[in-house]
């Protein structure tokens, strides 16, 4: 008995050490690095791509870039007390060195295709657009390099990520890592074929699955309709004070979704908030007030065939 209790005693003393070891590596090494890359892309420059490519990057930026000074500067994404620690976006201005002013048009297409900055380090997947078409991204890159007052130059420097133990350790054991782009083009389908631009937007030009899926944490990034929950909603959205906003279930659900819903109605909460019962959405929404009768109608028609999900929790907020 004595010797099986050294053993035991010795096996627990050197698991003991082992473990110390492997959160003393997560806590204090370098996080990974990984490749960087510059791609080729068209920067269009008319009036209509510039003004196509601000109402993207006002939505797919904006919620997380847009600082206290009215610009793409930077704020608080996630507090010290949250799961992955105190997370600031960055300023993405055209500051020369404390916005984007410091990246290549290229690089900050790999940045938004892969997750991946140009020193290396993973932005991770909230700053990735992998389904975006290349259009559609040349636009929003456009828009990033223009005159618009909203990415005028700003001072601003938000501080560096103080990621918390887990999200150390879910970046250097490769949970969070760069997303797989193989280079090839990516085009939008043709409007014409109204289902299939009708994904393209909800999974890639306007990523309303991202939201509107059960958990950022679950979402199938590389394939969108594999994520859990896919647009049943329940998924909690932070506002501006952190407090989380339950996103809506908008499969065909006639409980709890969309199912009771006209087209008609879809477009005016699309557009302007206020929902068919009269209840206006929360601000986290955005509203696609310039988005088009035919963007509305392909997302409608896509997300007709969406299997219907009665799940009611996201409801109650918006």
């Amino acid at each position: 008995m004595k010797k099986i209790a050294r053993f035991f005693a010795y096996f627990l003393g050197i698991a003991l050490i082992v473990l110390a070891a492997g959160a003393a590596w997560v806590q204090f090494s370098p996080l990974p690095t990984f490749e960087t890359r510059s791609l080729n892309l068209d920067i269009p420059t008319d009036p209509a791509s510039l003004t196509h490519g601000r109402d993207l990057a006002i939505l797919h930026c904006g919620h997380c870039h847009l600082g206290e000074d009215g610009k793409l500067s930077g704020r608080m994404f996630s507090r010290p007390q949250d799961a992955f620690g105190e997370i600031w976006s960055r300023n993405i201005t055209r500051h020369p060195e404390k916005g984007i002013g410091r990246y290549s048009d290229g690089e900050l297409a790999w940045l938004m295709r892969s997750g991946v900055k140009r020193d290396g380090h993973l932005a991770g997947y909230f700053m990735s657009s992998l389904h975006v078409s290349d259009h559609d991204m040349g636009c929003i890159i456009a828009f990033l390099r223009s005159n618009d007052p909203v990415v005028a130059p700003s001072e601003s420097d938000p501080p560096q990520p103080r990621y918390s133990f887990l999200a150390r350790a879910l970046i250097k054991l490769g949970a969070f890592k760069p997303l797989p782009y193989d280079g090839m083009p990516v085009a939008e389908p043709p409007a014409s074929d109204k289902l299939a631009y009708g994904k393209y937007l909800v999974t890639g030009c306007y990523e309303c699955f991202g939201c509107h899926s059960k958990s950022f944490e679950t979402n199938d990034m590389v394939n969108p309709e594999k994520s859990e929950g896919y647009l049943a909603g329940g998924n909690p959205v932070m506002d501006e004070d952190f407090k989380p906003v339950l996103s809506a279930n908008i499969t065909p659900s006639n409980l709890f979704g969309i199912g009771s819903w006209t087209e008609a109605q879809f477009g005016q909460t699309l557009r302007g908030g206020l929902r068919p019962d009269q209840r206006m959405l929360s601000p986290v929404m955005p509203r696609f007030a310039s988005m088009s009768d035919e963007e509305i109608s392909a997302i409608w028609a896509y997300l007709q065939t969406v299997p219907a999900t009665d799940t009611r929790a996201a409801m109650a907020n918006q």
